[in-house]
């Protein structure tokens, strides 16, 4: 999650996995999706893909009962969100531009410490069911919807089994049933400490957290590299 994260050294470079039972995730093909996310505790269905990103703000700052402007939304840096970011802009929200690594953008809406209220914009069909895995886990809301720029495209989404390419899918559709998410910190960032090598120690900080129970765990990872044959 993020190469081009880790490659430039940058904030927010992640290890992550999720675990599901059989059949528990969606199926998607490697293309394009839509994403909308927030933190958990407000109502069902208070933002939606199909809503202008100023009527978005709104209703998101009315429910935390903050002005638009305390408001930071988290955005890929791309050309092709250029339309989202003047909508926000002229909502009066904060935006923070990342370069890679849209799950860590979707993920840090439900850490309150992350100072990211709302992520917003177009990352990889993949991603997207990652990123819904983590919010089933720890709490909060997601759409996400496919993107659909050709006829290939379209064989593409049925190929994967998927009806309605058009269809928007919340987080219970993409990831259900008894779900495990788990992340390494692989630079600094919002949700975890990056990788430190001190000597022949490295040193990893790692999140598990279950759907089930709820129960989030934090790891501290000591990896002795001088020991012969030491690599797990």
């Amino acid at each position: 999650e993020g190469p081009t994260i880790v490659a430039k050294g940058e904030p927010n470079g992640l290890s992550v996995i999720a675990m599901a039972e059989n059949g528990g995730f969606l199926n998607v093909p490697d293309m394009y999706m839509e994403k909308i996310a927030i933190g958990g505790g407000y109502p069902e269905g208070l933002v939606d893909l199909d809503n202008d990103p100023i009527e978005n703000l709104k209703a998101l700052s009315e429910a935390k009962d903050v002005p638009v402007s305390d408001l930071v939304v988290c955005i890929l840096d791309r050309p092709r969100h250029g339309e989202i970011i003047a909508k926000t802009r002229e909502a009066g929200a904060r935006i923070m531009l990342i370069v890679d690594g849209d799950v860590s953008g979707v993920v840090a809406t439900a850490w309150p410490k992350s100072g990211i209220d709302l992520y917003c914009g177009i990352g990889g069909a993949s991603q997207g069911v990652l990123s819904a895995a983590a919010l089933a886990c720890v709490g909060g809301q997601m759409q996400g919807r496919l993107v659909i720029r050709d006829a290939s495209d379209n064989v593409k989404a049925t190929d994967a089994g998927i009806e309605d390419p058009t269809q928007k899918f919340d987080i219970a559709d993409m990831a259900f049933g008894d779900i495990t998410f788990a992340a390494t910190g692989v630079t600094p960032g919002a949700l975890l400490n990056g990788i430190q090598k001190i000597g022949d120690i490295g040193v990893t900080q790692s999140l598990v957290v279950r759907s089930k129970t709820g129960t989030l765990r934090y790891v501290d990872g000591y990896h002795q590299f001088g020991l012969s044959g030491s690599r797990d």
